[in-house]
């Protein structure tokens, strides 16, 4: 078992097809997705005997995500030198097994419990997922990797589509005069997650070493003026400017676009007073922008460059934001979904070419726990976006301004972070030599 989990036995032979990788990549980020739609147990959760609040359930979520970032952080160099076979069998152990501890916490009405299962060894899984397939798919795609990544964290975008409307299902299956059907939802689930993750365990391959796509020469390192083939230990590459550049262009659009994610279904019924149920419906068209906007955006920087990219995100997102007070009052509640909806798709770009813009500056020997250790500027993003538009908006309501106005600050503060981001991203120059590694080092 060792053996077959090990790096060298995941190493594909003559005749395996690349394309085979990008189904088992999504095979894991669909899952590890559900993270997005865990909103649907929240108020499940407190109508148990144990009487937990909205506040409390929701730091299962938190922490969760927290700890995604986290363990991407500190075990990127393992999942580097396990190969991802490994690393996705742990994943789908830590995930499914958080969701099974979870189940438990229910049943027994330990909130600690779900806290620990879902929260600390679920974050785990999270994290452990999210990053062994993007790194492999790099390998797999040298001549596209914007759209190897964009489909793997479409994937990971995605996952609330098929995890929420599963987990109202099963809980409306189980539901009984005394249970909400959540320990049981959580159960199925981790049945039905374990075997797709352990299906692209076993379907994943990494390349042999010295491997390229037939017909494909590597560009020279000018080529769009940012791709290099030398290679940068994670070590090294954290060190250099480009990673703190990165990270912050990477925390400027996540902040941006999580805080009208958050509050898409509030802030169209405050500014255009729908219903309810058409502002759910309207966050969920936002969910599909995101997913899209994940493959789309990715796909694109493969030709027109990553920090060119970058730059259309931050201008065009900037001029978006300041354009949402305009909407309302035009009230053009078609021109707020076009406008929201283009917001959104950048910001999951922003998650899905990050990867290959890493890969461009540092190359791909240890590019996941590079990329590991720049999603901690997703958990600051996690609590700066939400926060900013939760608590700016609150207080402007509790001053006497309208509902409907009371986003436009914040709209342009977002659009001021994006600003932010684009003069980091404008300052991205190629890494200097002396963090190269050896000449031969291979990225496989």
């Amino acid at each position: 078992m060792k053996d077959f989990l090990s790096r060298e036995a995941t190493v594909a032979g003559p005749g395996y097809s690349r394309w085979l990788v990008p189904p088992a990549a999504i095979a894991v980020h669909m899952c590890i997705g559900q993270v997005y739609g865990f909103s649907v147990f929240n108020v499940p959760l407190t109508q148990g005997s144990a009487q937990w609040t909205i506040p409390q359930v929701g730091w299962i979520y938190s922490i969760a995500l927290f700890i995604l970032g986290l363990s991407a952080a500190f075990l990127g160099k393992w999942v580097e030198r396990s190969g991802p076979r490994k690393t996705m069998l742990a994943s789908a152990l830590c995930f499914c097994g958080g969701l099974a501890i979870s189940a438990l916490g229910v049943r027994l009405q330990q909130l600690w419990l779900i806290y620990a299962g879902y929260g600390l060894l679920g974050g785990v899984g999270l994290g452990l997922g999210y990053i062994s397939p993007v790194s492999t798919l790099m390998k797999w795609f040298p001549d596209r990797p914007g759209m190897a990544t964009g489909m793997a964290i479409m994937g990971f975008g995605g996952g609330a589509l098929i995890g929420a409307p599963l987990g109202v299902m099963l809980m409306d299956f189980f539901r009984s005069a005394d249970s909400t059907g959540v320990a049981q939802a959580f159960l199925v689930m981790a049945g039905l997650y374990a075997v797709s993750m352990i299906f692209g365990a076993m379907l994943v391959r990494v390349p042999a070493p010295g491997w390229k796509p037939e017909g494909w020469t590597p560009p020279p390192a000018q080529n769009k003026g940012m791709i290099t083939t030398a290679q940068v230990s994670v070590d090294r590459a954290w060190r250099t400017p480009q990673f703190w550049l990165l990270w912050i262009v990477l925390c400027m659009n996540v902040s941006a676009g999580i805080g009208i994610l958050g509050q898409a279904s509030k802030m169209s019924v405050d500014m255009f007073g729908v219903t309810a149920a058409v502002g759910g419906g309207f966050a969920g068209l936002l969910s599909i922008s995101n997913m899209g906007g994940r493959f789309i955006w990715s796909s694109a920087s493969d030709w027109l460059g990553r920090k060119r990219v970058y730059c259309i995100y931050f201008i065009l997102g900037a001029v978006l934001y300041c354009l949402i007070p305009w909407t309302r009052d035009a009230g053009g509640k078609g021109m707020f979904l076009v406008v929201t909806a283009l917001i959104i798709s950048m910001y999951g770009g922003g998650f899905a070419t990050i990867p290959a813009y890493l890969r461009d500056l540092f190359g791909t020997y240890q590019v996941g726990a590079i990329h590991g250790r720049l999603i901690t500027a997703w958990s600051v993003a996690a609590v700066i976006g939400p926060s900013l538009v939760n608590y700016l908006s609150t207080a402007r309501i509790d001053a006497g301004v309208p509902p409907a106005e009371a986003y436009d600050q914040t709209m342009y503060l977002m659009a001021g972070l994006l600003v932010i981001g684009l003069v980091a991203n404008l300052l991205v120059r190629p890494v200097h030599p002396k963090h190269h590694m050896p000449a031969g080092t291979t990225g496989n």
